[in-house]
């Protein structure tokens, strides 16, 4: 861009009044000819300010037109500016043509949205899913499309951590997955997903899972009775001389089998319901500490060898929820917890309320787990120690179906571990579950 000198300008101006004067002096008019010189040069500047405006009206990037001093250093530093700025935008306009491509393309349904809550730009996709159609549907409000009482609430809640599971109001029988980006000036960008082929393969999954397991229970009800019968009163003779002590052990394996089945099966069930069934509002406060001294007393009586149990948590605490549900997640926590630990070691149970939460926390002193099992420890069927786990008639799918329960109430779970020094495993409740929270808001 060309430097505005300023002192040239002066001087071209200072010697054209010059000679202007030396004109108008030498025919003794020298007051009118200084006064045509200077309207000649306002007219001139009024000129060059015509054409200036005329070329900024233009749309495309002509060169500026020619003139001199500061007017052709004017010229030249806004055409540089508005060349610059015609690049910046064609470039800006190549990523958008590039992203509008790339989002017509996916089979997700995608919607830019603007501060103000209206349709700017959707692609194809939408229009089958969600119903929002482009051009035709642009400054319109979203919720005017999408009318559900759920996607109301979920949009003005500008809470989009999780996404929405909602019934498709185009077609009823289609399950839709909606997420929501916040991105910059307040804009948001909505995608939504068909789920309900995932959906459905979900449902088969769990049904089949809880038919097998109910079609394998009434036969091994059966078994585990008929071996219970020969462990106990033994056979007889004219089959197997229950003295033979192979014979009874042939047995007594057979029975533990057949009771580990049993929880197997169990444990499946459960798992099965909380998947199926629709989470209710049937909840009521649970008086904590008096569930936590009865699964402390069950834990006890369980197990073979002696373990010391602590509950850190006051009278009066109350949680709101499922009493038989949180009772399965909590001793299921505490049960875990004495079988991975030594005769003689302590496990704590803490209930630890906070500003926006409380958590409840089953602690021990055994031997720990690795930090590479930690995020696989909710899946079904996984354990740490396989070999440990056929000992102790685990099957895998203990805290998975605390996962679930904890899910079902706004709760998490977390778990911290260090190898020889023992597991702490977390359960948040948010405000909401903390009755006495609550009441004293």
């Amino acid at each position: 861009m060309p430097t505005l000198n300023w002192k040239q300008d002066a001087r071209e101006l200072c010697l054209w009044l010059l000679v202007a004067g030396v004109l108008g002096w030498s025919v003794d008019l020298l007051p009118w000819s200084l006064l045509a010189a200077c309207l000649v040069y306002i007219a001139w500047s009024a000129l060059q300010l015509k054409e200036f405006y005329c070329w900024l009206q233009r749309e495309e990037n002509t060169v500026p037109v020619q003139s001199r001093g500061l007017w052709r250093s004017l010229f030249s530093g806004l055409y540089r500016l508005k060349k610059n700025h015609s690049e910046e935008t064609a470039g800006l306009q190549k990523s958008v043509d590039y992203l509008q491509a790339t989002f017509t393309s996916m089979e997700d349904a995608a919607v830019m949205i603007d501060s103000a809550g209206n349709i700017e730009w959707s692609n194809s996709a939408a229009n089958t899913l969600l119903g929002v159609r482009y051009p035709q549907d642009q400054s319109q409000h979203i919720s005017n499309l999408i009318r559900t009482p759920e996607f109301y609430q979920y949009f003005d809640s500008n809470n989009y951590q999780k996404p929405l599971q909602i019934t498709s109001s185009v077609d009823d029988l289609h399950q839709l997955q909606i997420s929501i980006t916040a991105m910059a000036e307040n804009r948001k960008l909505l995608l939504a997903r068909d789920t309900t082929e995932t959906n459905r393969l979900q449902q088969m999954r769990t049904d089949f899972v809880a038919n097998v397991s109910h079609e394998l229970r009434t036969p091994l009800t059966v078994i585990k009775g008929y071996l219970e019968t020969l462990s106990e009163y033994g056979f007889s003779d004219d089959v197997v001389n229950m003295e033979d002590c192979q014979s009874k052990r042939m047995v007594q394996q057979m029975l533990c089998q057949s009771r580990r089945m049993e929880m197997l099966i169990e444990g499946l069930m459960t798992l099965a319901r909380l998947e199926s069934i629709a989470d209710t509002d049937s909840r009521e406060a649970i008086a904590l500490l008096p569930m936590l001294s009865s699964i402390r007393e069950e834990v006890l009586a369980t197990v073979k060898d002696q373990r010391t149990i602590r509950i850190e948590c006051k009278e009066n605490t109350h949680l709101i929820g499922s009493p038989f549900e949180l009772r399965s997640a909590f001793s299921n926590l505490v049960m875990n917890a004495a079988k991975y630990t030594a005769p003689g070691d302590e496990i704590v149970i803490r209930w630890q309320p906070r500003p926006h939460s409380a958590i409840l926390t089953v602690e021990d002193n055994g031997e720990g787990i690795a930090h590479y099992h930690l995020p696989r420890l909710t899946e079904r069927f996984y354990r740490v120690d396989k070999s440990r786990a056929t000992n102790t008639g685990g099957a895998g799918l203990g805290l998975a179906i605390v996962k679930h329960i904890l899910l079902r109430h706004g709760a998490k779970l977390t778990v911290s571990s260090t190898v020889g020094e023992g597991s702490k495993f977390h359960c948040e409740f948010p405000m909401s579950a903390n009755y006495n929270e609550r009441l004293a808001v």
